[in-house]
């Protein structure tokens, strides 16, 4: 099987119906079959931010988890994934970025080149205007870097990885029943973001967002955003269990400490997120929300200035896109949680 091949494979499998972890386990597994990728990092972000909700770096990158997220939120640099999302490429390789000159970068002196690594290609994955995630592949130090055609291939795949991640984000709820009752809990981090303190609230939520025994990624990259920023810092996760959290950082007194604050999210405050969990375009977006704030078809003609045919054409596309055949049962799933028929 070529290249061109196990490509397609991989692709197929962004629509199977895998869950996060599943899609960072076959684009690992399977790209070094496409091309050569000597270390990776594989990252679901919320899609507000781009601040990291979970991820997976090979070593050595693991080894230097903190100086990454120390570059990607504090330091000028070329390929920010921000930037990378919300420009006009979302597929860039260190090379093209620097011009060949690699050691523009300070990531590559300071954190790059100590590990042995040369070019980088990042990729914001894209899908339906919002990023979901992102991937960043490594070569071992060298002369040469990614070539256009293997630029190509990972423009290519990217959108489908941005896809299986949504979709992957878009699965049901858990049944009120299984859901705990735990409130809001408390991180403090001291300067360096390491835990001073933590509350039992927040200890239960940590263990549902991450590798039980570490800090996770998304309480880093939302500690490190408020260090950066000067500001109040928010990022959304959804939990093993299907429930969706807030962490908000903020300043605690001096000396460099941040409050992490976890707190649930009822699914009526999730806003747009949920409607571009399901695919729905910005024009749709814009009659559901309206629709689900008990706007009549006649009300939101004459707020959107649309058509009759156009809204109904609007409503009934969210209503396929989220598995629904009725006003009600749309309300039930996006503003209440429950379960759709799809």
């Amino acid at each position: 099987m070529g290249a061109g091949d196990r490509l397609e494979v991989l692709i197929r499998r962004c629509y199977a119906g895998l869950d996060a972890d599943q899609v960072r386990a076959e684009v690992l597994a399977r790209l070094p079959g496409v091309l050569t990728v000597d270390a990776a990092f594989f990252a679901t972000v919320d899609p507000a931010t781009v601040l990291f909700t979970s991820a997976y770096a090979d070593e050595p990158l693991r080894a230097a988890t903190e100086q990454f997220l120390t570059n990607e939120f504090g330091q000028d640099d070329v390929n920010k994934f921000a930037v990378l999302a919300g420009g006009p490429e979302p597929v860039r390789s260190l090379g093209q970025a620097t011009r060949g000159e690699w050691a523009s970068s300070p990531r590559y002196v300071e954190v790059m080149r100590p590990l042995g690594l040369g070019d980088e290609l990042r990729a914001a994955l894209l899908s339906n205007g919002r990023c979901w995630g992102v991937l960043c592949l490594h070569r071992e130090d060298a002369d040469s870097g990614f070539s256009d055609s293997e630029i190509q291939l990972v423009r290519r795949l990217a959108p489908h990885l941005a896809e299986a991640l949504r979709r992957a984000l878009r699965t049901h709820p858990a049944e009120p029943d299984s859901v705990a009752r735990v409130g809001p809990g408390v991180v403090v981090l001291d300067e360096a973001f390491r835990v001073e303190s933590v509350t039992a609230e927040a200890e239960y939520w940590l263990e549902e967002i991450g590798a039980v025994g570490e800090l996770p990624v998304a309480v880093r990259a939302v500690a490190a955003r408020r260090h950066v920023d000067g500001q109040t810092a928010r990022l959304k996760v959804k939990t093993r269990r299907g429930e969706w959290l807030e962490l908000q950082a903020s300043e605690l007194g001096e000396h460099g400490r941040t409050a992490v604050v976890i707190e649930p999210v009822p699914a009526a405050e999730l806003g747009s997120l949920l409607l571009e969990l399901h695919g729905l375009t910005p024009a749709q977006r814009r009659v559901t929300e309206l629709l689900l704030r008990g706007y009549s078809t006649r009300q939101i003609v004459e707020r959107l200035c649309l058509s009759p045919h156009t809204v109904q054409e609007h409503v009934r596309a969210s209503y396929d896109k989220v598995g629904v055949g009725s006003r009600r049962e749309l309300v039930s799933v996006l503003l209440r949680g429950s379960a759709s028929r799809g």
